[in-house]
């Protein structure tokens, strides 16, 4: 039987309705108002919690503790502005139960006061900024925060024969964080930084920093630029002559997003960074989620995926806590919850209401001919190390 769920595209003014058929608005239903980036420099991120959404609700069902479940997608294009109006239409006019999705911190942070007004939970599944679980009591983190990811990295960096390094990052809030946690774990093991630059998130140009970064003659660079940016980036590297300059490349995951990496060519190949989830995750959750995911949409699920897919299975295991209630009961229900997700063992932290997970050391290697980021190292249980800066 078809998933009776209505998905609604709103851009720059222009609401169209898709994916028919529609349900019938149910006096018991329970309304997600799912905002991603459809359209924009960030559609690569909508595109994977779109369809990790839609693969969740068919393996299991549109219906919770007796409440029929209903999705409607909105498309804020990476735009904060458009993220705040779009929710605010969602809360006063669709009255929606759940805010969900948010692939970019300035919007996430732009809605956050929106849920505290309005008494509704809202689950980020993607942006990583550390302080957006602080913005309101209502939030809860399905994704990641960019100190978990950029702290190991730092700290394997320095382990592992790279005493000096350059830094070229995004110039916005996660970016900020990318490159202060790298620096507090590359520095603590002897590292020693020697230029940092950072770049235009809109419509960056990497060129002319990729070459002050080969002009310095690091051992490597730390690269931070948000998911989907990560291909325009190792074009213009292999253009600039990097990828033969015997400079490593290091950083988060998000320049080695599984859902681009196919398409970057054999420059990526050797390439190590830290973050929370690979499609060669080696586990059989994983196997499952990865070959569903491929059966369902032919494309290989990346990081924003899983913290799609997870904050979906959140939403469900405490609506069965509730008995169906939404509100300030769902997010009670919500903190301490702990489970075993295609990219391991996770857990919401009943404090700060954000995601505590592993995080993974990848190196990019060629499996059946295609590269993939494979683990070689893992920290465990790594909670936000931006909730403790002193």
């Amino acid at each position: 039987m078809p998933i009776k769920v209505r998905y609604v595209i709103a851009a720059t003014g222009l609401i169209l309705a898709v994916n028919t058929p529609v349900c019938a608005h149910a006096e018991d239903a329970l309304k997600i108002g799912l905002i991603a980036p459809m359209t924009g420099i960030a559609a690569s991120t909508g595109r994977q919690i779109d369809n990790a959404v839609r693969l969740y609700m068919r393996q299991h069902g549109d219906t919770v503790a007796g409440r029929k479940i209903e999705i409607i997608l909105r498309d804020d294009a990476a735009i904060a502005e458009n993220t705040r109006r779009v929710a605010q239409e969602l809360i006063v006019n669709d009255k929606v139960d759940i805010l969900a999705g948010f692939g970019l911190t300035p919007g996430t942070l732009a809605t956050a006061p929106l849920a505290t007004q309005a008494k509704i939970p809202m689950v980020v599944m993607a942006a990583g900024t550390s302080i957006i679980t602080d913005k309101s009591s209502y939030i809860v983190r399905t994704s990641f925060t960019l100190p978990q990811s950029a702290s190991v990295i730092g700290a394997w960096a320095s382990r592992n024969g790279i005493k000096t390094a350059t830094a070229m990052i995004s110039d916005y809030a996660p970016g900020v964080d990318a490159l202060t946690f790298f620096k507090k774990g590359f520095e603590a093991g002897g590292g020693r930084m020697i230029e940092e630059v950072r770049v235009p998130m809109s419509n960056p140009d990497f060129a002319p920093f990729l070459q002050r970064m080969k002009d310095a003659k690091p051992d490597a660079i730390f690269v931070f630029v948000p998911a989907g940016q990560g291909g325009a980036f190792m074009k213009q590297y292999v253009e600039r002559g990097l990828n033969s300059s015997g400079i490593k490349v290091i950083g988060t995951g998000d320049i080695m997003d599984d859902d681009l990496l196919a398409d970057m060519g054999d420059a990526t190949l050797g390439m190590v960074t830290a973050h929370i989830y690979s499609a060669a995750h080696p586990s059989a959750k994983n196997e499952e989620f990865v070959a569903a995911y491929r059966q369902a949409f032919k494309a290989r699920p990346g990081f924003m995926a899983v913290g799609a897919y997870d904050g979906m299975h959140l939403i469900y295991e405490a609506l069965k806590k509730t008995g169906g209630a939404s509100g300030a009961a769902l997010v009670t229900a919500m903190k301490g919850m702990a489970w075993e997700s295609p990219r391991g063992p996770v857990a919401i932290d009943p404090d700060t209401r954000d995601i505590v997970q592993n995080v993974y050391v990848r190196k990019v290697e060629k499996v059946n001919g295609e590269p993939y980021n494979v683990e070689f190292d893992v920290v465990q249980a790594v909670k936000d190390p931006g909730k403790n800066k002193d």
